[in-house]
């Protein structure tokens, strides 16, 4: 019995060693040890996104005289039911970049706007109607309004997340998928970038190091995909049991098996 008991223990302790440890899962634990100049030049560095092949644009030209910039916005015209007046709207007619990164705008035609940041679209767009058409200079605002990035893999939520404000950074978007999963890499997050010519480009962070808040691709870019990679422990569970505790459950259950057969007999 004494055999059997130690087996039991063994086969107990072998269990244990089964058991999947914890990675790291703390996050920017030495934040407050990167400097405020490494992040400040970062922010510096990393600017405004740039328009690409896709993207929608709300464009607004207004000023003090409405008549006088009414035909520089796209508009759509709304008759109401049993009245004769007609209103307009343009607070939900977008710009579509094409492929060719136009768009097509009224009475300045096709503008080419692939590769510009907002910024420089509304000034571009102010250089065209000020002062040729408008005496005086216009006010024009540019966003985009479908910032989207798409997290994958072993996030707790993954899907589509949507910036409203047409910004986002990484930790904002890990935090809208409800952080990583426990089993998630922290250490290896995977950013897969297409830029405004359509060439990618593969980044990866080490969230366990703040250094990373220092990295100019931390202010994520529209259509950015981002990629958890399982840790090793997860994929071991989904495809396999162990191979050491799987040949090392089987010798104790033969020997179990063994001594029990051996025990019966000599009983007998």
């Amino acid at each position: 019995m004494k055999i059997r008991n130690l087996l039991l223990l063994a086969v107990a302790s072998l269990m244990l060693m089964a058991c999947n440890p914890t990675e790291d899962i703390t996050l920017m634990s030495n934040a407050d040890q990167v400097p405020a100049a490494a992040l400040a030049a970062a922010t510096n560095l990393a600017g405004d996104f740039t328009i690409k092949p896709g993207d929608m644009l709300l464009i607004n030209v207004s000023g003090s005289n409405e008549d006088a910039v009414k035909p520089f916005n796209k508009v759509q015209y709304i008759t109401s039911i049993g009245s004769s007046s007609i209103t307009y709207d343009h607070s939900t007619i977008y710009y579509l970049v094409d492929d060719n990164g136009n768009i097509d705008f009224p009475i300045l035609g096709r503008l080419h706007v692939v590769g510009m940041t907002k910024h420089e679209i509304e000034d571009y767009i102010t250089s065209l109607i000020y002062p040729r058409y408008l005496i005086e200079m216009p006010n024009v605002e540019c966003r985009i309004q479908n910032f989207r990035v798409f997290c994958l893999g072993d996030f707790s939520k993954t899907g589509v997340v949507q910036a409203e404000n047409g910004r986002l950074n990484l930790i904002e978007a890990i935090a809208m998928s409800g952080d990583l999963a426990p089993t998630g890499q922290r250490g290896n997050v995977m950013l897969i970038r297409t830029d405004a010519n359509g060439q990618r480009t593969v980044k990866r962070f080490n969230l366990n190091d703040a250094t990373f808040l220092a990295s100019p691709d931390f202010q994520l870019q529209q259509n950015d995909i981002l990629y958890v990679e399982p840790n090793k422990y997860k994929k071991r569970s989904i495809w396999s049991v162990a191979p050491t505790f799987s040949f090392g459950l089987s010798m104790m259950s033969t020997a179990m098996s063994l001594i029990t057969f051996v025990t019966v007999l000599a009983k007998k």
